[in-house]
């Protein structure tokens, strides 16, 4: 528990600031959209050019960590849009939802605990499932927050609505970008690594003092809604995972190991973002992070206990 304490006490301590700043008045009431506004235009799109570009992809080119991992991730993401689109919820609001339960963090949280779990070789599957959820199910889930959003009833026009919404999308332009870029093999430039990796380092404190800043906010509603998410999210998704990777893919033990322990990962700050980029009700989604985070203490000290007894 004291590995997990180490990792996640910094988190806390983030949006716990967000929050005083809040409650005090000390950055204006606009101050979490307008930090939130930040991480999306520069900052997160900067941490995303940048782990595409420098990706080497012969090392990342693991098929079955990357179909454990991301079939667990969208099999939550897809039952979850599914119950609440059942339930009566819109495409947009079920879809950030989805995300909500299926979108770890795997950035802050995941890669520094993999490496004090599963030492040096736990950096190559971390960075794998960085990829897998910023790139991959972060650009699933804002495709479908943009077709939720059109009214157009003429299909073609719905669809060319929906190619130009997303091409103007800095989320799911920057990667393909730097993805394109890296096919090129001509690297980047030291200035420009050293002005992304300025920017990338701002996406975490950011987005989580904007957290902060949100819950601060008066008449914010019950997190009741929030706690079947946040099972999802703890239980059921590195239950999958795990069927997948010891069952149907068979994975060596590290690779299965870190695949369950980073699909036990509490949910991030990507679909906080995504409500207030879309200026949709965030108040569940906060919730969300905030109880995930709180209750990966036990799941994932539970977990370093099962790796560490051998499974």
């Amino acid at each position: 528990m004291n590995t997990v304490l180490v990792v996640i006490a910094p988190i806390f301590s983030l949006i716990l600031l967000g929050y005083a700043c809040g409650r005090t008045r000390r950055l204006g009431e606009h101050a979490a959209s307008e930090l939130n506004k930040l991480v999306v235009w520069l900052c997160l799109p900067a941490l995303l050019f940048k782990v595409t570009a420098t990706a080497v992809w012969a090392q990342i080119w693991q098929p079955g960590f990357i179909l454990s991992f991301g079939l667990g991730c969208m099999a939550v993401f897809f039952g979850t849009l599914a119950w609440k689109v059942a339930s009566g919820r819109q495409l947009v609001e079920g879809s950030i939802d989805g995300l909500s339960a299926a979108y770890a963090n795997t950035g802050y949280i995941g890669i520094p605990l993999c490496l004090m779990v599963l030492g040096p070789s736990g950096l190559e599957p971390a960075l794998i499932s960085s990829l897998i959820v910023v790139c991959v199910l972060f650009a699933v889930a804002v495709t479908l927050v943009e077709v939720g959003l059109q009214s157009e009833p003429n299909l073609a026009r719905a669809g060319l609505a929906v190619a130009v919404a997303l091409a103007k999308n800095p989320l799911v332009v920057t990667p393909m970008v730097g993805a394109a870029w890296a096919f090129t093999g001509l690297g980047l430039a030291e200035p420009v690594t050293r002005l992304l990796d300025m920017l990338a380092a701002a996406t975490t404190p950011c987005a989580l003092i904007s957290l902060g800043l949100f819950l601060a906010r008066p008449g914010k509603p019950a997190s009741r809604g929030a706690w079947p998410l946040v099972v999802l999210k703890l239980v059921g998704q590195p239950l999958i995972t795990g069927w997948l990777a010891f069952k149907v893919f068979v994975l060596p033990p590290l690779w299965a190991y870190s695949a369950v322990l980073l699909s036990a990962l509490p949910t991030g700050t990507g679909p906080f973002m995504i409500a207030e980029y879309y200026k949709r009700e965030a108040g569940t989604i906060s919730r969300v992070i905030l109880l995930s985070t709180l209750g990966s203490v036990v799941t994932l000290s539970a977990c370093i206990v099962w790796i560490g007894s051998g499974g």
